[in-house]
This record gives structure tokens, C-alpha cells and sequence, in this order.
């Protein structure tokens, strides 16, 4: 039998819900290219295992999601997620939205955006099920699942937060909007925020920015604060820090141990602080702090009880 024709046939026999297509040696970090069949629709995504990981203890799981028009190489481009989850020993993956073009995807995250909103993709159901794959596949704690996202992204990690409360620990979201109605979770889930003021792609105060590829109406960063803050039953008055163009509103003392953290860059745009790659779209982002180490340092201190 060719080789061609035997990889075929190992794939056909592997269950349909996923299949990998690459995989490192042992003894490094790990990258797989999977997919999960949900809906009817192929769904890919890449897992990036670290080292150090040896499949006998619980590990922590980062879900990262793309922005609009973005796709997995993207974000993981963007983060720099992968060199964190190294040297800290989490897992991290990086699940792609939908599109009609292979590399320009978007998520359905209530009024944003694109193929996935108009199409009514359920990607909240194919992200639950990625995360009950990893917690029986790899040994994820499942008390320690968290999501990160970019714009589009950022708005669908409020939407999982609203969704799949009972599964996620924490999110953070990065230059997103919480466009979300009937958002209900049943658990308080900790949230950290980074939005720029001169932020045209999706205004910090609300409303149609002059940037954005749809014409739709975001709601203000403060509305999404005041939200979480209310519902994880946090202290509405905020421990505030200020240096350079940031300034920081922590409201500790919610449920469970949960907090809400807002960091605002003072004329800062659509951007990931910190990266040193912007990717396909988004504005210079603030090299003052680093999104990336902020979210995990924040990620790790809290966890499901």
C-alpha cells in the first residue's frame, strides 16, 4: 500500500468528531492542526501543548480568539501566547471561526460579525464542545479554563462568559464590545479589559466607529464593567492605578474570589499592547504593558472553586 493511500485510510478510522495532521517530536512543544465536526461544518483549530507537559497532572487551558477577518495563525502571531504557555506550562488553542475565504473568518457573537452572524453559526456550541475534547483528551483542569479574544474575538469571549459560565473560569477581551442581549450566566466568571480610547475600529464610549467594516452600533466599555461588576457582585468602588497613558480599575471582592479589571490606554487604538505584530489590520499598539503577560498573571489567580 502507498504511503499517501495509508494515511488516507488511518484517517477514515479515526472517530469523525476530530483528527490531527501534525504533530512534533516528544520532548518539545507541540502543535497540532485538528478539527471538530459540529453543525455539519469542518471546524480547525491549532493546539499548542508546551514541553513540559507530561499528561499526568491537571493543566491549565487559554482558549484565544481571533478578530474579524483574522483566523488562527493570526492571533497566535499577534499574542505571542505560544512562549508564555512554554515557560508557564498551560495549554493553549487557537480555534478558527467561519468565512467564505479559507484565512478571513469571523464569529457570531450577537450583533458582530460578518459570515458567522449572518449565517447564524453556533460557535458557542463547537467551542464547548473543543473544551470537553482537551479536558478528556489532555488533562485540562476543568476548574481552569479561560478565554482570551481580539475585536471580534474579544466580543465573542463575553458571549462563551454569558453561554458557558459553568465551564469558564475567566476571559479577557482586547479592544471587543459586549453586544450580547439575554446574557444570563449562571456563575460570576472574572473578566479583565484592554480598550483604547481613540479606538475608531470599536469606540470605548459606544456607538458606530469610523473604522468599522459594519456599520453596527457597539455598546460602551463601561457598559460591559458595569455588568460583570454587578453580577459577580464585585465592589463598585474601584482600586484605580494610573502610569503613563494607562489607567487601571480593579473591582475586587466578587463571588467565588472573581474581579473585574479595566485597563484603558489613553489614546490608544485597535490594538493587542504590547505585540510586535499587528497583522492584517489594526492600529500601533501601546508598548507600555504587555497584554499577553497581563491576561495570564490575571488568568492564574483565579480559578472555578
Amino acid at each position: 500500500m502507498k504511503t499517501s493511500t495509508l494515511v488516507v485510510f488511518l484517517l477514515l478510522l479515526l472517530p469523525p468528531a476530530l483528527y490531527f495532521s501534525q504533530r512534533l517530536p516528544s520532548g518539545t512543544s507541540i502543535n497540532y492542526e485538528g478539527y471538530i465536526y459540529h453543525d455539519g461544518l469542518k471546524r480547525r483549530y491549532i493546539l499548542h501543548i508546551p514541553a513540559n507537559y507530561d499528561g499526568k497532572s491537571p493543566v491549565p487551558l487559554v482558549i484565544v480568539l481571533h478578530g474579524g477577518g483574522g483566523n488562527a495563525l493570526s492571533i497566535m502571531r499577534r499574542t505571542g501566547m505560544n512562549k508564555l504557555a512554554d515557560r508557564e506550562g498551560f495549554i493553549v488553542v487557537y480555534p478558527e471561526g467561519t468565512g467564505r475565504y479559507k484565512n478571513i473568518l469571523t464569529w457570531n457573537a450577537g450583533n458582530c460579525c460578518g459570515y458567522a452572524m449572518r449565517m447564524n453559526i453556533n460557535d458557542v456550541g463547537f467551542i464547548e464542545k473543543l473544551i470537553d475534547h482537551l479536558i478528556s483528551k489532555y488533562g485540562v483542569d476543568p476548574k481552569r479554563v479561560y478565554v482570551a479574544g481580539f475585536s471580534n474575538g474579544g466580543m465573542m469571549a463575553y458571549m462563551l462568559a454569558c453561554r458557558l459560565s459553568h465551564k469558564i473560569a475567566g476571559i479577557a477581551v482586547v479592544s471587543g464590545a459586549m453586544n450580547i442581549e439575554n446574557c444570563n450566566p449562571s456563575c460570576a466568571v472574572s473578566v479583565i479589559i484592554f480598550h483604547g480610547t481613540a479606538d475608531e475600529n470599536v469606540p470605548y464610549n459606544g456607538g458606530t466607529g469610523r473604522k468599522a467594516l459594519e456599520k453596527r452600533v457597539d455598546k460602551p466599555v463601561s457598559y460591559a464593567v458595569e455588568f460583570w461588576v454587578e453580577h459577580n457582585k464585585c465592589e463598585r468602588t474601584p482600586i484605580v492605578e494610573e502610569f503613563g497613558s494607562i489607567r487601571v480599575e480593579r473591582y475586587v471582592g466578587g463571588a467565588n474570589g472573581t474581579e473585574v479589571v479595566l485597563y484603558t490606554i489613553i489614546g490608544g487604538g485597535h490594538a493587542w499592547p504590547g505585540s510586535t505584530y499587528q497583522g492584517p489590520y489594526g492600529d500601533q499598539p501601546t508598548m507600555e504593558i504587555s497584554a499577553t503577560d497581563i491576561i495570564w498573571e490575571f488568568f492564574k489567580n483565579h480559578s472555578k472553586p
